[in-house]
């Protein structure tokens, strides 16, 4: 009994010690990757950095770690102070180097809900119901087709209420994307609801706004800013989804006569 027991200590023992000895080879094993190796000690991404973080996030997020100057990007900040008050520009992933090219002035941070209004253009805000802007599903960056209802009343004698409707303006850009109450909205990725961008802290929580009405932002010249700022004031506006390929042929306008041709 006592000669099992004895055995059964001994090949714990054993077991113990041949565990801290692969941990400590496991531990060394970057080391021993080192030697003879030049590296440089640079920030690497620890935990993930939401686009629009402030120095302070990213400063908790990363760690300094040496890597070998062969493997080096361009770029890298040795020096956290350098960042100021810029803020990621886009999603920083674990593992990846900081970058300074990925940093921007906190003034031009757009943001996943807003695009840069093309030279030329001006902006205009439509506050539209979710059944008119695709179901909610149009974002920054996206291309629109607009839509614009008019009655009006005909010159005869009868005075008769006229009723069009025109593909007006096709492939318009749609500079932001939000709920009514102003905060920014963003379909997301692989799922058909909206979520609601929590700023420059990265977290999202699906939410459609209570009186289901969304605050979309085009980019248009003047004369058509005009005509789609009518239609919206003395008629009803309609968007389409129209991406790049969508074919442009065969709209026209309808009205009652033409409805059933």
């Amino acid at each position: 009994m006592k000669t099992r027991l004895l055995g059964g200590i001994a090949a714990l023992i054993v077991a113990i010690i041949g565990t801290v000895l692969l941990v400590s080879y496991v531990q060394n094993a970057d080391k021993r990757a080192m030697a003879g190796t030049e590296t440089e000690t640079v920030y690497v991404v620890q935990q993930a950095i939401p686009a629009g973080a402030t120095a302070d996030k990213i400063a908790s997020s990363v760690t300094r770690k040496e890597v070998p100057k062969a493997a080096l990007a361009s770029n890298t900040v040795t020096d956290l102070a350098s960042l100021g008050s810029k803020v990621a520009a886009v999603t920083l992933v674990p593992g990846e180097q900081l970058l300074s090219s990925r940093m921007v002035d906190e003034q031009s941070f757009l943001g996943p809900s807003r695009v840069q209004v093309p030279a030329g253009l001006q902006e205009i805000t439509l506050k539209l119901p979710i059944e008119r802007v695709a179901g909610g599903k149009v974002n920054a960056g996206d291309t629109v087709g607009v839509f614009l209802s008019l009655e009006s009343v005909s010159a005869g004698a009868n005075g008769q209420k006229v009723s069009k409707t025109q593909l007006s303006f096709h492939k318009v850009l749609v500079t932001a994307a939000q709920f009514s109450d102003g905060a920014a909205a963003q379909t997301a990725a692989g799922t058909a609801g909206t979520t609601q961008a929590a700023s420059t802290t990265g977290s999202t929580s699906t939410k459609v706004p209570s009186d289901r009405t969304y605050l979309i932002t085009i980019a248009r010249n003047a004369a058509d800013a005009e005509r789609i700022v009518f239609a919206a004031e003395f008629g009803k506006v309609y968007l389409s989804k129209e991406p790049q390929n969508a074919a442009e042929t065969g709209a026209s306008y309808v009205d009652p006569s033409r409805l059933f041709r």
